[in-house]
């Protein structure tokens, strides 16, 4: 399905990305990250905390990193103060690239057995399958979070894979 290296690569993107979107937000004013802008996670401060609180979910399951106290309905107020936020972004993907770089292709073909929240039950999925959803999780809010970014006419650059790595 998937290998270490296509985890490595999407790694980097996501590192590269979440680099130019914090950028970009660090540009506008606490006010503009914060406004109510109609996204699923309402404004970019809270779509960018859910993407962190979310990535800590998923690597508690595959990496046995500490569990998110807050639950999915508080993932948009994990972090208060954007500096704290941006900080924990980047400490987030380095920690998610040096997990890729050790990956192997033995793990991927293993299932995951989890407890989903937001199922309320226990699940068993293929690692490799959950690993794509993370990666594909990212890149869905981070599309939510550059519309509501271009809309104070923010600028995160390039955005697509090929020209970002």
């Amino acid at each position: 399905m998937i290998t270490p290296g296509y985890v490595q690569t999407m790694a980097a993107y996501n590192a590269e990305a979440n680099r130019r979107w914090y950028a970009a937000a660090g540009g506008l004013t606490d006010a503009q990250r914060r406004a109510p802008c109609g996204a699923f996670w309402d404004s970019i401060h809270g779509t960018l905390n859910h993407l962190l609180w979310a990535d800590g979910q998923w690597m508690s399951r595959f990496a046995g990193w500490p569990k998110p106290v807050q639950g999915i309905r508080q993932s948009d107020a994990l972090f208060a103060d954007f500096a704290e936020l941006a900080a924990a972004r980047v400490r987030i993907d380095a920690d998610i690239s040096a997990w890729a770089a050790g990956l192997d292709q033995a793990w991927l073909d293993q299932d995951l057995v989890y407890f989903s929240g937001a199922a309320q039950r226990e699940m068993r999925r293929p690692r490799a399958l959950l690993v794509m959803h993370m990666f594909n999780h990212q890149t869905h809010h981070r599309g939510q979070a550059h519309a509501l970014l271009t809309r104070f006419d923010a600028d995160t650059g390039d955005t697509d894979l090929p020209l970002v790595l």
